[in-house]
């Protein structure tokens, strides 16, 4: 156990009595470990076993309590025709009905300075490809329905498309090849631009569909490249272990895993059992402070604001976590969940947070589709604290990785809700913490070494908005391990929303996050969400407006309310046949300009 505990933290050694998130660990850690206690001891480890005793000697007492093993994840034999994992069957549908562009595509864009050897790059892409069957994948259908066709290596030759610009309009030039449009049925699902922007100045663009490689994907892809570049430089093809396994396994394993939903005692019916109770009577869509009507087409079209947390908020927020037990993201949820809601969601917020889905350590350096996306639905009602909310979200968020087998396509095809192509399906906000440190750093954590070369990884392109609201952030830390801020950004679909509401958002959420990291004995209806400018024009510039009267003292709210008691069914506002009652049920969610 304490083995498994240092090759997951990178540590050379670990204690009996050393505490997994004091040294390090966090959400994306802890699946990782379980998946390498399993392989090391074959037992099953629950994710509230690991957080409600995270040494290895409690860990390892517990494991008697732990469920019966699921299948081992290995080499499958494959069928004439290879059905998709549920993930890339939900993206293929999406293909279908929306087309395909920036928003469902995965870019990986690098700067590189020096003596580039182009022809070893051209090979070493070729390499990659080679590598993992998911790039060299189309999607050709059989009566109606999709499948995985493997093309031999030879069969694919990449083309790297090479381009002389003008550095200004190098943005642009990554923004159109982002948005590349494949055909799934017929192409590979991956492309490659050089742009030459000056001597020795080059900026390598990567673009593959979401359908064969999510955002940790680009790690792989990056480390991949490199080592193959490095190789071919010397006139020699690429040394790597064999990978375990195959995009096409996991697949094949998935199916296997979760198909039998009609026996009570399989994965997939327990935790669909665990899905239906979790989101049974959750709003179909949060009541947000948009700008327009939701169209009944969204664009993907985003206004984009950076996210700043600086590192001496980022060191209180984790000593917070540690001292409440909980992860920093239950932090950042808790903390978009109270933002949410004083913005007039309500106080029954669900949020969709992107988990990796490399449940098993094999996968681990695979480019694939992996991630799924879950939904955490937090309970602000009856004026809790700061700490009551974390309580609640530390719970929620618990269950949900403990039940993230169940694909996201799957849960929509057995909740049914209300589907629409306006809006998302269950939630319409998201928030991805990256803690590779990839939020911060073109989507990859390490800097690849390319010999001979300087490298700089860039950002490829303007992402689509596919939700309402995504926010997506990363930690990084100085050279000697301490905190050094969060950074990320806020997308708010232009369809809905101002240039402006991104940026407002991304304020409060730093306000409430110092208000928590300052005192969880606080109710969260508490935070003031207005900067001293906001705080200013509201209470001297919108109350210049005084008048004389009869009005009585008191607020408009305890105003309103004692007219409703007068005359409960008198028209208040005439929409409708609205009645005062109406209004009244309404009025915790109006929102103010300021924020």
């Amino acid at each position: 156990m304490c083995a498994a505990f240092a090759e997951v933290l990178g540590l050379e050694g670990v204690g009996v009595d050393d505490d997994f998130f004091e040294l390090g660990g966090h959400s994306l850690l802890a699946v990782r470990l379980i998946s390498r206690v399993h392989t090391l001891l074959g037992a099953e480890v629950q994710i509230w076993q690991l957080f409600d005793t995270p040494t290895p000697a409690g860990l390892a007492a517990g494991l008697g309590l732990a469920e019966q093993g699921r299948p081992a994840l290995s080499v499958r034999r494959r069928p004439e025709r290879v059905p998709l994992s549920f993930a890339q069957r939900g993206l293929w549908f999406l293909s279908q009905i929306e087309g395909s562009g920036a928003a469902y595509n995965s870019s990986l864009a690098m700067r590189l300075t020096g003596r580039l050897d182009k022809k070893a790059l051209h090979a070493a892409l070729r390499d990659v490809i080679a590598r993992h069957e998911a790039l060299r994948t189309v999607f050709p259908t059989w009566e109606g329905e999709p499948y995985q066709l493997v093309l031999e290596a030879g069969e694919v030759d990449i083309d790297l498309v090479m381009c002389e610009i003008d550095a200004a309009e190098l943005a642009e030039a990554a923004a159109r090849a982002a948005a590349y449009s494949f055909d799934l049925a017929t192409e590979p699902p991956v492309r490659t631009w050089l742009f030459t922007t000056g001597p020795e100045e080059y900026v390598l663009v990567l673009v593959a569909h979401h359908i064969v490689a999510d955002g940790w994907s680009l790690d792989p892809v990056a480390r991949d490249l490199s080592v193959a570049y490095a190789a071919r430089r010397h006139g020699r093809a690429a040394e790597w272990e064999p990978l375990p396994v195959q995009y096409a396994d996991f697949a094949l394993w998935q199916r296997e895993l979760l198909d039998d939903g009609d026996d009570p005692d399989s994965v997939m019916a327990r935790q669909l059992a665990y899905w239906r109770q979790a989101l049974r009577g959750a709003p179909e869509e949060l009541t947000l402070p948009t700008a327009r009507p939701r169209p009944t087409t969204p664009s993907h079209q985003g206004h984009i604001t950076p996210l700043e947390i600086p590192a001496d908020l980022h060191r209180r927020l984790l000593e917070t976590a540690r001292e409440r037990g909980v992860t920093l993201f239950m932090l950042l949820h808790t903390a978009l969940a109270v933002t949410l809601s004083r913005l007039g969601a309500g106080t029954d917020i669900p949020i969709g947070s992107a988990f990796a889905g490399r449940t098993d350590e094999a996968l681990d350096d695979l480019i694939g589709c992996f991630v799924n996306t879950v939904v955490v639905r937090t309970d602000l009602s009856g004026d809790p604290t700061f700490a009551d909310v974390l309580d609640r979200v530390r719970k929620t968020v618990l269950g949900a990785l403990a039940h993230q087998d169940v694909p996201f396509e799957r849960l929509v095809e057995e909740l049914a809700p209300i589907r629409s192509l306006a809006r998302h399906p269950l939630f319409q906000v998201v928030l991805t913490l990256q803690n590779t440190g990839a939020a911060a750093a073109g989507g990859i954590s390490q800097v690849p070494d390319f010999p001979g070369l300087e490298v700089q990884p860039l950002s490829a392109g303007r992402p689509g908005a596919k939700f309402d609201l995504d926010v997506v952030v990363g930690e990084a830390f100085d050279a000697h391990a301490a905190p050094a801020g969060i950074r990320g950004t806020v997308t708010a679909a232009a369809d809905l929303f101002d240039a402006e509401m991104s940026g407002r958002i991304a304020a409060c959420l730093v306000r409430v996050l110092t208000a928590m990291a300052a005192d969880q004995s606080v109710g969260v209806g508490e935070v003031d969400l207005l900067d001293g400018v906001e705080r200013r024009w509201v209470v001297e510039g919108w109350n210049a407006t005084a008048v004389g009267g009869g009005v009585g003292v008191g607020l408009v709210p305890e105003l309103f309310a004692a007219q409703v008691a007068r005359t409960p069914g008198s028209v208040a506002v005439v929409a409708g046949g609205v009645g005062c009652r109406t209004p009244n049920s309404m009025r915790g969610r109006v929102v103010w300009r300021g924020c």
